[in-house]
């Protein structure tokens, strides 16, 4: 059977819960089972509604299992049986690596060894790094086909973004001379209560050859197909839960008008542009008009920035665009669920999903 389970049910793990709901027998799977680590009274309601859904409710066994009863909820099953028989498990908690070596890798050994069962994939979000091999939907897709991992880290929102707009300017990544990134961090996430600064707080450049993370995760995603790309990045974060905003410069071999680079970013459907300049209206326009309130491209472009320059042997590309948060993680993840429910065959159900894309917000 075709069984998903979501460990975690926070900034991703909860969406990604709905978004598999409502898709699930579009895409053929059987059961979405979450698994809940803490009982809390005020999100009773969050689980309620999940399990409304269609997804079913897993708890450890014990005194645990009885204070989700006590709370009103019933669970389907204790989270080590629900391991066994997920065909795909998706960990959406800061803990990804640490449960890696906890019961993944034994559950992974173990099916393995077992003729008549599909060995199952095990999928974790950007901040778990090592978890698995990096992946960004449409970015380095064949690297699933090729190497077929068991082990997926679906990367960051930003290196989303980075990565998305490197592959627009040159599909092969063979043009790009040299790329340079400001990423302008939301200080937290919306549906966080901590994490809020009082000013601009800047980044430090932990790599002498790429600056911040952000720079250092695009280069190993992009290293998967065999490139290596001279990026550097910044970072900073500000007082606003609204969206990142990066600030662009990308440098092309050869000489491309304002044209060219214009048609490039309105032919590619992972690509969103905007005419808006301002982060809490493409928020609110995702909020208002996307599937679980969020945008699922990789990138929203700010049109009225876009700026293109040449010399007689390079073309540089400067401007702002705005990351859709964990909107583009969630279709990542997505995509490496269905690699994990139908292997090679996984691109053909992605377009289920086109209808959540936008061309123009």
């Amino acid at each position: 059977m075709n069984n998903i389970l979501i460990v975690g049910t926070g900034t991703i793990g909860e969406p990604l819960i709905g978004l598999l709901t409502h898709v699930q027998d579009q895409l053929g799977i059987d059961n979405v089972y979450f698994y809940k680590r803490t009982p809390l009274k005020d999100e009773v309601a969050k689980v309620n509604n999940m399990c409304q859904r269609g997804a079913k409710l897993v708890v450890r066994d014990g005194d645990i299992a009885d204070q989700f009863r006590a709370l009103g909820h019933e669970p389907s099953m204790n989270f080590t049986d629900a391991l066994e028989i997920a065909s795909v498990v998706v960990d959406c908690t800061p803990a990804g690596n640490e449960n890696k070596e906890l019961f993944y890798n034994n559950i992974s050994d173990y099916r393995m060894m077992k003729a008549t069962d599909r060995p199952p994939v095990f999928i974790a979000q950007g901040s778990e790094k090592g978890f698995g091999i990096p992946y960004a939907y449409r970015i380095n897709d064949k690297i699933l086909l090729e190497q077929s991992p068991r082990f997926i880290q679906v990367v960051s929102c930003n290196t989303h973004n980075i990565a998305s707009l490197l592959k627009v300017m040159s599909q092969d990544f063979s043009d790009i001379v040299d790329a340079d990134f400001v990423c302008i961090r939301r200080a937290n996430d919306i549906s966080q209560v901590g994490g809020f600064v009082a000013s601009p707080q800047v980044g430090t450049h932990k790599s002498v050859q790429h600056g911040s993370h952000h720079a250092t995760d695009a280069v190993d995603l992009i290293k998967t197909l065999g490139k290596k790309l001279n990026l550097y990045s910044s970072a900073m974060k500000l007082n606003t839960q609204y969206m990142h905003t990066i600030r662009f410069q990308i440098k092309l071999r050869g000489e491309h008008s304002y044209d060219d680079i214009f048609k490039k970013l309105s032919d590619n459907k992972m690509i969103c542009l905007s005419e808006k300049t301002n982060a809490n209206r493409v928020f609110s326009f995702g909020r208002d008009h996307g599937y679980y309130g969020r945008i699922y491209n990789q990138t929203v472009i700010s049109v009225p920035t876009l700026s293109v320059r040449n010399t007689p042997s390079e073309t540089t590309i400067t401007g702002f665009c705005f990351t859709p948060q964990d909107g583009n993680s969630l279709l990542s993840s997505t995509s490496a669920i269905l690699y994990g429910l139908y292997g090679d065959a996984f691109g053909e159900h992605m377009s289920t999903f086109d209808e959540m894309l936008f061309d123009y917000i």
